[in-house]
């Protein structure tokens, strides 16, 4: 079992809270990922689970038991780190061990879990090496495996990704995924990367300003923000917005609100396009005029970076292919897919799209 739940969590230091009242359930066995920009709690938050941080108000259970005053080798959670917390004079099978030795299990055993989970992770040939001898990814290895012999119920992680290059975070990310799969056993996994929570997670909690704006399936969060911030912090490129037009608009901003399906009646005052939604008339087509401010050819796709008058900022469309010949400041016409537009009010809070409020 491995069932965390969080009941009005709250953390302050001095008078400045910075945890606002966190109401989160993790099921057992999930695979469960905070996400968000620097400062917005989630590491905090997991902190607190762990043990580390001092929790100011509210409950934390652990399948069940109130944990706030646990100490944190009792609360049956396993924490792996950023910078892989090492120690550089002992083997690697030294470290993984050490949490087995000071717990009195005895050298026959300890070597016997050790090296089963070796295998699990495929580091059996580094077990007498010393954590000079690895190299970053190996050493991540490393510390996980440290964490899986302690058999916990929940696994912590604290970006442990984001000291490697970005093609061994690819590998480690399929490696995290096999392993949650293998073991069964819940994980909670701190990122600010928005591409790490979308491809790992069973479900994500958007964190920002100590609060959870939205918690839901990866795919769910994507197609349906509940509001802008989580729109605009999940997607690369980033979401499009697109402000109603005022009734002296210029004719491109009312022409692409238009063709986005909005009208006087309807309650959004922006409009979300998501790049991908946002495409190249066919030659000879008719669509909004815009202006291309930069194209980057990225081999399988196109971005193109585009201005539109009368509309604030630039416009990204994300394409399966484009004219290479495009240069800066020729005039393209684009269409979007009105269904796809996502609609907001003007507290930034998601409310029908006007397509599909009229359908």
């Amino acid at each position: 079992m491995g069932q965390v739940t969080l009941r009005g969590i709250r953390k302050r230091y001095g008078q400045s809270e910075v945890i606002q009242g966190l109401d989160l359930e993790v099921r057992d066995g999930e695979f469960m990922v905070f996400v968000g920009p620097s400062g917005c709690g989630k590491s905090t938050t997991l902190r607190m689970i762990a043990g580390l941080e001092e929790i100011s108000g509210g409950e934390l259970l652990i399948d069940g038991q109130r944990a706030n005053d646990l100490r944190p080798a009792d609360r049956g959670a396993a924490m792996v780190f950023q910078s892989y917390a090492l120690y550089p004079h002992m083997t690697v099978a030294e470290n993984m061990g050490f949490a087995l030795k000071m717990a009195g299990i005895g050298r026959a055993e300890r070597d016997l879990q050790v090296r089963r989970t070796a295998e699990i992770l495929r580091i059996t040939d580094l077990l007498d090496r010393t954590p000079k001898q690895l190299s970053g990814g190996q050493r991540q290895r490393v510390a996980i495996g440290r964490a899986i012999v302690r058999k916990p119920k929940v696994f912590l992680f604290d970006e442990p990704l984001s000291n490697l290059d970005a093609a061994l975070r690819v590998d480690m990310r399929i490696e995290l995924t096999r392993l949650h799969q293998q073991l069964g056993t819940t994980m909670i996994y701190v990122t600010h990367d928005q591409v790490e929570a979308m491809t790992m997670g069973d479900r994500i909690a958007v964190f920002n300003k100590g609060r959870i704006e939205q918690l839901g399936a990866p795919m769910d969060l994507y197609r349906r923000p509940a509001n802008e911030f989580v729109a605009s912090f999940l997607g690369a490129p980033r979401i499009n917005f697109i402000e109603r037009p005022a009734a002296n608009a210029p004719g491109a901003h009312r022409q692409l609100w238009s063709a986005l399906g909005g009208d006087q009646s309807s309650r959004a005052q922006r409009l979300g396009l998501r790049p991908e939604h946002l495409a190249l008339a066919p030659t000879g087509g008719h669509g909004v005029p815009a202006s291309v401010v930069l194209a980057e050819h990225l081999g399988d796709v196109s971005i193109l970076h585009l201005r539109v008058e009368g509309v604030d900022g630039l416009l990204t469309a994300k394409l399966s292919s484009s004219p290479t010949s495009l240069t800066e400041g020729q005039v393209v016409q684009v269409i979007a897919q009105p269904q796809e537009a996502l609609g907001f009010d003007a507290e930034a809070r998601a409310v029908d799209p006007p397509a599909r409020a009229a359908a």
